[in-house]
């Protein structure tokens, strides 16, 4: 079995493969001070309510865009599932993506794992929407070449601030819509100004980075943990895949293997 492992700033997301096959998958908050002890408790609790032992993972595949995590996740995979782990991002591991930057080791991990998971799935011209701490936007050409893109300050970011930085507003639960964009009360107006007005964020961006790309052929790809509740705000999402990072990284561990 594989284990594949997303490392984002807020949560880690963390996925048991037999095959091609995502067998269960976790959500877990990122504790940057987490030790490997501390992981292996942590896991060895989730593994037993899924019947899973560490022995049963033969391979680890890791991305990680907070440096300190990635230690201690690669000092859990060879100490306590006895792997040598595959790091996205490393010389070791090939991705098969051309990457058209102007400094390519300074694509994050994951925004690459998500562009090549969405390109093997659609194979044309994309923009992958991650709806993670910040929203990032990443453009592949109908060839495969990762070409760039857009980064924004997440919806927890926006909240976070909203409720610290204002005497008056309140932190709100955006989980239950909104019943219309003019807002009567206050947390009706937050809840507008955040799903509407990402929406209008999210639908602008995309269409000024399919005017540099084909817009007739361009389809846009939303994943991320707040995917689903952000899509629904949109015109120009045209498929949601919660799980794409994690079978990018399947992917990934498959062709480097």
């Amino acid at each position: 079995m594989l284990l594949a492992v997303d490392i984002g700033n807020t949560h880690m997301v963390i996925g048991v493969f037999t095959g091609p096959k995502l067998r269960c998958h976790w959500r877990v908050k990122t504790d940057k001070g987490s030790t490997v002890d501390e992981l292996a408790a942590i896991f060895h609790t989730l593994f037993t309510m899924e019947g899973l032992r560490f022995n049963d993972i033969s391979d680890t595949i890791i991305s990680s865009v907070v440096p300190t995590m990635q230690a201690a996740w690669a000092a859990f995979a060879t100490r306590y599932l006895n792997t040598t782990p595959l790091v996205v991002g490393s010389a070791t591991v090939q991705t098969g993506m051309p990457v058209l930057i102007d400094n390519p080791a300074e694509i994050g991990a994951d925004r690459l794992v998500n562009a090549v998971a969405a390109y093997n799935k659609f194979k044309r011209a994309l923009i992958v929407v991650d709806f993670g701490t910040a929203i990032t936007w990443d453009c592949v050409s109908a060839a495969g070449e990762y070409l760039g893109g857009a980064i924004a300050p997440g919806l927890s970011i926006a909240m976070e601030a909203l409720g610290s930085r204002t005497a008056k507003l309140p932190q709100v639960d955006i989980s239950t819509p909104p019943d219309a964009a003019i807002g009567t009360n206050t947390v009706a107006a937050i809840k507008s100004g955040i799903l509407f007005g990402y929406g209008g964020m999210v639908d602008g961006l995309i269409r000024r980075l399919r005017e540099q790309m084909a817009p007739e052929l361009t389809q846009a790809v939303a994943t991320g943990g707040m995917a689903t509740l952000i899509a629904p705000y949109t015109t120009s999402i045209d498929h949601v895949d919660p799980m794409l990072t994690l079978n990018g990284l399947q992917l990934l561990h498959e062709r480097n293997t």
